[in-house]
């Protein structure tokens, strides 16, 4: 989601909820994120599951500096041994010859996802081992630029809404989902400024 698409979004979300509108001129807007389509970020997804933001940047760059060019067809002409003294876990390497495979025998196509609805994207993207619907959420958000996705499983979103709320307990990802319905078509820019209110809300 580019500046000028979260900036309309925001304006939305504060003329539907109070709360975010508050919240909103105490904090400011949060920063767009946006990442590429493709190969790329879906490994790069697979490399950051549970581990640091900056573990996770030092193992991609360590795989990156192994191939010419970041593709599916590079990958294929590592060997796990030079993966794993990258840094990734035999699990990661599983997963990652799993995207190749199905990239290169045409049973997955990220170019595909882009005239996909947001259910069909995710159902495709989630088929693949190792991607659960949180990461299709994500890759729909900053690398296809979709306006509705609230990934109502990640932790810091309910925390974050709960205390936006003012709530005793952070939500769950049903009461989530319900709290935030209304802020559709523009749950996308909702989501990224919970993790900008989490990340500088007021104790």
């Amino acid at each position: 989601m580019d500046r000028r698409t979260l900036d309309k979004g925001l304006q939305a979300l504060s003329s539907l909820d109070i709360d975010i509108k508050q919240a909103l001129a105490s904090l400011g807007p949060p920063e767009p994120r946006v990442r590429p389509r493709g190969f790329e970020t879906f490994l790069s997804t697979l490399v950051s599951q549970q581990i640091s933001t900056s573990a996770a940047a030092a193992i991609m760059t360590r795989v990156k500096n192994l191939m010419p060019d970041c593709t599916a067809a590079s990958l294929t002409k590592i060997s796990d041994a030079e993966l794993r003294g990258a840094g990734l876990s035999y699990r990661k390497i599983e997963y990652a010859r799993g995207l190749t495979e199905a990239i290169l025998s045409g049973n997955f196509n990220p170019e595909a996802l882009v005239t996909m609805t947001d259910d069909a994207a995710i159902d495709q993207i989630t088929l693949l081992r190792g991607f659960g619907k949180w990461s299709a959420e994500i890759y729909l958000m900053f690398s296809l630029g979709r306006t509705d996705i609230f990934p109502a499983d990640d932790l810091a979103l309910q925390v974050a809404l709960g205390k936006l709320k003012g709530l005793s307990d952070r939500p769950s990802p049903t009461q989530a989902r319900q709290l935030t319905a209304h802020w559709s078509p523009w749950r996308s820019a909702g989501a990224l400024f919970l993790w900008h209110y989490y990340r500088g809300a007021p104790n």
